[in-house]
C-alpha cells in the first residue's frame, strides 16, 4: 500500500510547483486542504501551521506576515534551539508558575508552556530575557496572533470592561496604553472604539 502524503509534504509540493511566487495562505490553503481530504478523508486541522513549519525548518522563504516563498537556490539551516531544562525551570520560577498574561497556573488546572517572547522564527534567542510563561490558552493566542496583537486585544477588552462597569481609572489606563499603539502605529488594523 502506497504511503500517503503528510500535509507538509502536500504544502511544500505546492510551494515547489511555484518558485519565486509570494503566496498568500488564501492562495493555496484551499486547494491543499482539497488534495489532503481527497487522499485521507477528512480535512486537515492547520494547514496555515505547516507553512509555517517548514520556514522554520528552512524549506520556505516567510515574506511577510502569512505570505511565503519557496526559492530553489535558498540554502538555510535551521538553528531554531528551544530553551534548555535549566532554562525552562528558571522561567518558571521567576514568573511564579503563573501565566504572565492571566495570572493562572497549575494550581487552577492551567497546562503551562514556556513560549519565546521573540519567536524563534523571527531572530528570537533561546536566552532567559526572552522566555515568558503562558497558559496553553494565550500560548494559542500569541501564536495565532503575535505578542503586540495580543496585547492590543487583551486592552481593548479591559477597556470596555472598565468602560461597562464604570470603572474610570482603569478605564484611562487602559486607554493610554492604547494610544501608544496608536502613536507608534502598532497592529492599526485592530481598531477600538472610545
Amino acid at each position: 500500500m502506497a504511503k500517503k502524503q503528510s500535509l507538509s509534504s502536500l504544502v511544500l509540493a505546492y510551494f515547489e510547483n511555484r518558485p519565486f511566487v509570494e503566496l498568500d495562505h488564501n492562495d493555496w490553503v484551499d486547494e491543499i486542504m482539497a488534495q489532503y481530504e481527497e487522499i485521507h478523508g477528512r480535512v486537515p486541522r492547520d494547514p496555515w501551521r505547516a507553512a509555517r513549519k517548514l520556514h522554520q525548518d528552512g524549506y520556505l522563504r516567510k515574506v511577510r506576515n502569512g505570505v511565503y516563498m519557496y526559492d530553489p537556490n535558498l540554502v538555510f539551516e535551521a538553528k531554531l534551539e528551544p530553551f534548555t531544562p535549566q532554562q525552562r525551570q528558571t522561567i518558571l520560577e521567576r514568573d511564579q508558575y503563573t501565566c504572565v498574561y492571566c495570572g493562572k497556573g497549575a494550581a487552577e488546572g492551567y497546562e503551562l508552556h514556556v513560549d519565546h517572547i521573540k519567536a524563534r522564527d523571527r531572530g528570537g534567542r533561546s536566552i532567559i530575557d526572552n522566555g515568558q510563561t503562558l497558559c496553553s490558552q494565550h500560548n494559542f493566542l500569541k501564536r495565532n496572533l503575535n505578542a503586540t496583537e495580543t496585547g492590543k486585544r487583551l486592552f481593548i477588552r479591559l477597556y470596555v470592561l472598565a468602560k461597562r462597569e464604570s470603572e474610570e481609572h482603569l478605564k484611562e489606563f487602559a486607554a493610554e496604553v492604547l494610544k501608544v499603539f496608536e502613536k507608534y502605529d502598532i497592529n492599526g488594523q485592530i481598531e477600538w472604539e472610545r
